[in-house]
């Protein structure tokens, strides 16, 4: 098969965020820890970045995004994870 042929609709990675990056946001009058990035391949080659947690309070939140900050240190966690997926999926070895 024609591998430019095949039509990939979405190329996206979950990052944990470590510890010392982390930080808080509130939604709906409820604080939430961020703790994931979900990074995406946009189709120019750039990337895009959402983050996503848990309830300070405890309890279960919903499924819910929060932009991430414009900070160099994040900044560089989702472009060190992009780069490191890229190797992981350019080493792969087929459908097992």
């Amino acid at each position: 098969m024609d591998r430019n042929a095949v039509d990939v609709s979405a190329l996206a990675i979950n990052v944990t965020i470590p510890e010392e990056l982390q930080w808080t946001d509130t939604r709906r009058d409820e604080e939430f820890v961020l703790l994931t990035l979900n990074v995406r391949l946009l189709p120019d080659g750039h990337v895009a970045a959402k983050a996503y947690g848990r309830l300070v309070a405890g309890g279960r939140g919903g499924y819910t995004s929060f932009r991430v900050p414009d900070r160099p240190e994040l900044a560089g966690l989702i472009d060190a994870a992009a780069t490191r997926a890229s190797e992981l999926w350019a080493a792969h070895q087929g459908l097992q």
